[in-house]
């Protein structure tokens, strides 16, 4: 198994950050159409990403304004990332008074690896504009998805 490692730095505190990756209402702004977000150990992760994908998991472990672990895969037949089976890491590092976020998505099989790196690449830069009070736009699927 293999795993995407990306890094970002973001222009707001982690506490700021921290609220998109627990709050549902806040999350959908930088990640998915809907989501369904229970943040505390074996509590739901369930996100429709761009309108299309439903990624489900649970979360693993929750540490305010500094980590948030999940479990995650695709809740879509014979998909070979099933529901709950990688582990995704985000970590919030402070560096000045801005954020490093650190993503770590472990457990893909090699040939999803550049799949996720480019989806995680997306995803972040549009966490890094919600969190600092942009408007990414709707999270819409890549066509041919």
């Amino acid at each position: 198994m293999a795993e995407v490692v990306r890094e970002v730095v973001v222009d707001a505190s982690p506490a700021t950050i921290f609220q998109f990756l627990i709050d549902p209402e806040l999350h959908v702004k930088w990640l998915g159409t809907e989501a369904e977000l229970d943040p505390r150990p074996g509590g739901v992760y369930r996100v429709l990403v761009g309108g299309k994908h439903s990624s489900v998991g649970e979360f693993v472990e929750v540490l305010p304004d500094e980590k948030v672990v999940f479990t995650f895969g695709w809740d879509e037949p014979d998909h070979p990332i099933p529901a709950g089976s990688t582990e995704v890491e985000i970590t919030l590092i402070p560096d000045g008074d801005k954020t490093r976020v650190r993503l770590v998505h472990r457990g893909l099989p090699a040939d999803a690896v550049s799949d996720h790196t480019g989806g995680w690449d997306n995803y972040l830069h549009r966490l890094t504009i919600a969190t600092t009070g942009g408007d990414p736009g709707p999270d819409i699927a890549p066509d041919g998805e």
